[in-house]
């Protein structure tokens, strides 16, 4: 397989080199989308892709490498059919190879490592769950007032130390693991919204016991004092519905897997990185080597945030990748969409 090099052609050049005279053969679907619908967001997160490379392109310096980054990124898919696990006999299209530039802010990326720590986080709940069968999870959210977005990188190192501070205090005690992502999200005045989501583990009998349990109001106080504000912060904060009986094969139930994926999404929305050129250039000097997750406790590290290369963004599974033959998809922008390849390269 050719992946793009530093020196590729511009976007629109090299999509009419790959697919100008690519026709599906007879009888077989021509797109990735038909091939396998539930591939379907290949397209969505690749056309994203293609906003975020032309903002960073239309910069210049550091900007403008990271858009050559973002433009090669995912440019062909290389997938293999493979038996589906859940229905035996069948076989569905799995991805084998492909080039993830890694850029932070590369949608196609920031969706792939979503899904990394997802199943990172479903590889570690057996052993979890089979240590701690009766714990349960609270869903947190922990917010600030709205800073403009030159003043991004500051306010987040505040809520870093408010955590810190908070991870600290009594009320706290009763967590026996976290895990703890960043979001950011544009105001409608163009300034800045961060705020925490958070997955805590508690005993099973923290909603019963009034010396540990902690309500919405206490919670507010708690981040309100944590982080040193002169106002009421808005938090939320829900138990995850989630009997024991539903996890007794070490599977994380529903309900919990929900609150994981909540948890462990996108950093920066999309329409937000493409709402504003200037904003969202702004926002990639800011975050610039940020941490944007940090776990402790039972759940220290079980995501592995600081382990990532390109064949993590894969997803294989124990002992996949040696099929064949191969499919390959180039992506097609101008109907923006991934297009087969009639014949292997």
């Amino acid at each position: 397989m050719l992946l793009p090099t530093s020196d590729s052609p511009s976007l629109p050049d090299r999509a009419t080199q790959h697919n100008a005279s690519i026709a599906a053969p007879a009888g077989e679907p021509e797109y990735l989308s038909e091939s396998s619908p539930k591939d379907r967001p290949w397209d969505r997160h690749r056309s994203e892709a293609d906003r975020v490379a032309s903002m960073y392109l239309n910069a210049s310096g550091w900007f403008h490498r990271l858009g050559e980054r973002v433009e090669q990124c995912s440019q062909v898919l290389q997938f293999a059919w493979s038996p589906e696990k859940e229905t035996p006999g069948a076989l569905t299209l799995k991805l084998r190879q492909a080039y993830f530039c890694r850029v932070r802010h590369c949608p196609v990326c920031q969706w792939r490592r979503s899904l990394m720590w997802i199943a990172r986080f479903l590889e570690g709940a057996p052993r979890l769950l089979s240590q701690h069968p009766k714990a349960r999870f609270i869903f947190l959210t922990l917010t600030r007032k709205n800073v403009p977005v030159g003043e991004l990188r500051s306010a987040l190192q505040e809520m870093s130390d408010g955590w810190g501070r908070l991870s600290k205090r009594k009320e706290f005690s009763a967590v026996l693991g976290w895990l703890r992502t960043v979001e950011v999200t544009r105001g409608r005045d163009a300034t800045a919204h961060p705020h925490y989501h958070a997955l805590l583990v508690v005993p099973s009998d923290y909603f019963r016991n009034p010396e540990e349990y902690l309500t919405h109001a206490g919670w507010t106080t708690l981040w309100r004092d944590s982080l040193r504000l002169d106002y009421d912060p808005i938090v939320h904060v829900t138990a995850v519905k989630s009997k024991c009986a539903a996890r007794s094969s070490g599977r994380p139930s529903k309900p919990l897997l929900n609150a994981a994926r909540e948890t462990l999404k996108y950093a920066v929305k999309p329409a937000d990185m493409s709402a504003d050129a200037d904003w969202f250039l702004e926002l990639t000097c800011q975050l610039h080597r940020c941490r944007f997750i940090a776990s402790g406790g039972i759940l220290k590290n079980v995501l592995r945030e600081r382990d990532e290369a390109n064949d993590d963004l894969l997803l294989l599974g124990d002992g996949e990748g040696g099929e064949s033959p191969r499919l390959y998809f180039d992506w097609w922008r101008p109907v923006r969409r991934y297009k087969r390849r009639p014949f292997d390269p």
